[in-house]
């Protein structure tokens, strides 16, 4: 057996430890935090419900397709393949999701090809916003976003299009 198989029981005997010498009763943290868990856990399900929801009917509508193609040719002053439009419409929304699409791709035009390193590159510098934005604010109990959607929407697209740009420099086209 290796170090790395130790680390997560080493860790909670260290917090047990560290508790007990400052005189905590650690069970009872341990289910108090499990609780709070719980509850925060039942505050943001119907969000996320909705988003995933939302997400499918998307997908299975066609809409997705429309979209893309309606995209092309704006996409392509940009040098970013229309084939990753669903990537970058499904990214923002939903991580597994974006997963998804991206294995499509990299199964259908490879690894090394231009449009799987793009797909790549966007799915490490982006975020999966709506997703995010739901759980902390669902979370928290904020139900008025202000400023966030935008400016998290315009670190999407930046993300996209670096992505699309970098890999064309360091990897041509």
């Amino acid at each position: 057996m290796n170090i790395s198989s130790y680390i997560i029981p080493l860790l909670l005997a260290i917090v047990a430890i560290i508790g007990m010498g400052k005189r905590i009763n650690v069970y009872s943290a341990l289910t108090h935090g499990a609780e709070e868990g719980l509850t925060v856990l039942l505050r943001i399900i119907p969000s996320l419900v909705g988003l995933l929801t939302a997400v499918s009917m998307f997908r299975a509508s066609g809409a997705m397709e429309w979209l893309s193609s309606l995209c092309a040719p704006l996409l392509s002053l940009f040098g970013i393949p229309a084939e990753a439009m669903p990537l970058m419409l499904i990214r923002p929304v939903s991580g597994g999701g974006a997963l998804a699409v991206a294995s499509d791709l990299l199964a259908s035009h490879g690894p090394d090809s231009y449009l799987g390193r793009v797909a790549a590159v966007m799915l490490g510098s982006t975020e999966t916003t709506f997703y995010t934005i739901a759980v902390y604010f669902g979370s928290a109990g904020i139900t008025k976003t202000r400023h966030t959607v935008p400016a998290a929407i315009a670190a999407d697209l930046t993300g996209f299009f670096a992505a699309s740009f970098f890999v064309r420099l360091l990897f041509g086209a």
